[in-house]
């Protein structure tokens, strides 16, 4: 009998402790949308990275006259989670480069022609052909010297 109260007592703490870490983790992502959306470049625009689908690839991708990093990522990932703001930082510094996030698993047929088989993958663009790639986690400067 008591080890029956002392598992129930149990599983409702660690059920409080996980309504408690969604919580936190629910104010966590607030704060950080709220960060993202005040976030200005010099000139007072906020440049974003533009989420690219099958139906805008051509126009914002393709037919760009900027040079195009493409962020190739999902939802589940964990480095693509780690990669992610130092691809934002990188959008927010360099208004000479276009950067735009492909979602794999909602884009399967971009990720397919563009032979994606890991991710996180950057794949830059230039006047509509790829010109260079990495697979993986890299840092700013390796992501910089990826679109030269």
């Amino acid at each position: 009998m008591n080890k029956k109260i002392v598992y129930i007592i149990l599983i409702i703490v660690f059920i409080g402790i996980l309504i408690l870490a969604n919580i936190f983790l629910k104010k966590q992502n607030e704060n950080k949308l709220q960060e993202s959306q005040s976030s200005e470049n010099k000139g007072g625009e906020k440049m974003e990275v533009l989420e690219v689908t099958s139906k805008n690839f051509e126009q914002e991708v393709l037919e760009s006259e900027k040079t195009v990093l493409i962020d190739f990522y999902a939802d589940w990932c964990g480095p693509c989670k780690m990669l992610s703001p130092i691809v934002e930082q990188v959008a927010q510094e360099n208004k000479d480069i276009k950067v735009v996030k492909i979602n794999i698993d909602q884009e399967q047929d971009i990720a397919i022609k563009y032979e994606i088989m890991s991710i996180p993958t950057l794949v830059v663009i230039k006047n509509g052909n790829e010109t260079n790639r990495s697979v993986g986690l890299i840092g700013k400067s390796d992501i910089l010297e990826l679109v030269k």
